[in-house]
């Protein structure tokens, strides 16, 4: 299998990132107001939690977009309300032509939209599929749907913007990960959960174009729809630690790459790294043992699943199934191959646990 993964953030990327948002932070946060806990309720003039709003200002500012919104539902519920300010109950959404994220196709149904594909690894593709079929907004997932997807989000993004459709990014599994987000890259709107950012559970982010946002905030009028004050500041607090975290992480994967197609287990038939949905390590054995494996691991200390695809929770090594989406590209690589994120450990640690579980079921 061959893979496209995402280049990740080098560690002085990932630190000149860190730096840029506590530069932002400090501008619109002065003195002591960083400590505080967060006000509470719709203050009066703004419908919203000033804090709350403070926040949004730095979350637009440090992608670099016009504004900003938090809302409930983490990456799901920001899908939502982005999907509902560009689109209609019933129009038309050009999306990629693969397997879409499972909550999205419930997104899909529920606003009764009707799908337009086309390869986004193929620029006149897209092209011919809006000329022909005339949706009214396109949805692009920032991480890869498939193995073998190689597209460039800023050039199919161009492709699409040139046609003059607005744009929606699926930017989960890829903020502070990357070098720019969609709206960084020409969307209208970017679209992702703080709760994979090592944020609080149940919000989301949607970020760009100010005109489309100002659509998501008129649908939050009431108190209980608000990202509060507090909740709001636990979204900065876990985001600026994001960007080093995820390029440690990103290199121990690749060293464990090297290590593994090296032969130091003679199991695995092959590793790769893949962004599916999280850029993780895939590790192809040479016998169909992967649920067994999955089931010693977690014995030794291995994550069985996943809480919010690297929340604040998720410090062992997660040791998961294939993501649904590849599982629908390559079934039978399902009983084969197994994906692996190191989360916060060392390569030593998931070495360890890969070794003596595959150990323990060659022994029974």
């Amino acid at each position: 299998m061959k893979t496209f993964p995402l280049q990740s953030l080098t560690l002085t990327q990932a630190q000149q990132k860190q730096f840029a948002l506590v530069d932002t932070i400090c501008r619109h946060f002065p003195g002591a107001d960083f400590l505080a806990g967060g006000d509470l309720g719709l203050a009066p003039g703004l419908n919203q939690p000033r804090v709350t709003q403070r926040v949004e200002k730095v979350l637009a500012e440090a992608f670099h977009a016009e504004a900003a919104a938090l809302v409930q539902g983490a990456g799901t519920g920001a899908i939502r309300a982005g999907l509902a300010a560009l689109l209609k109950p019933g129009q038309r959404l050009l999306v990629h032509d693969a397997p879409v994220y499972p909550t999205t196709q419930v997104l899909v149904e529920q606003m009764g939209i009707t799908l337009v594909r086309a390869d986004f690894n193929c620029l006149p593709a897209i092209t011919q599929a809006i000329t022909q079929h005339r949706p009214d907004a396109a949805l692009v997932q920032h991480t890869r749907q498939q193995p073998q997807d190689r597209y460039v989000l800023a050039e199919v993004l161009a492709e699409i913007t040139k046609c003059g459709v607005p744009t929606l990014t699926d930017d989960n599994y890829a903020v502070m990960k990357v070098d720019g987000i969609g709206c960084e890259c020409g969307a209208t709107l970017s679209t992702f959960s703080c709760f994979k950012l090592f944020g609080p559970e149940g919000v989301g982010a949607v970020v760009g174009k100010a005109e489309a946002i100002a659509k998501i905030r008129a649908t939050l009028y009431s108190g209980g729809s608000q990202i509060q004050g507090a909740q709001a500041l636990e979204v900065l607090r876990g985001l600026v630690f994001a960007p080093v975290m995820h390029a440690v992480q990103a290199g121990v994967s690749e060293r464990l790459l090297t290590m593994l197609n090296s032969g130091v287990l003679p199991e695995v038939k092959k590793a790769v790294i893949a962004n599916a949905q999280s850029k993780v390590l895939i590790v192809e054995f040479h016998q169909p043992i992967a649920a067994r494996v999955l089931k010693a691991a977690q014995e030794r200390g291995a994550l069985p699943y996943p809480v919010g695809a690297e929340s604040k929770y998720e410090i062992p090594p997660l040791f998961y199934r294939l993501s649904g989406t590849f599982r629908e590209a390559s079934p039978s690589l399902g009983d084969y191959a197994i994906r692996i994120n190191p989360n916060r450990s060392g390569e030593e640690t998931v070495l360890r646990i890969l070794r003596e579980s595959v150990s323990a079921i060659t022994c029974e």
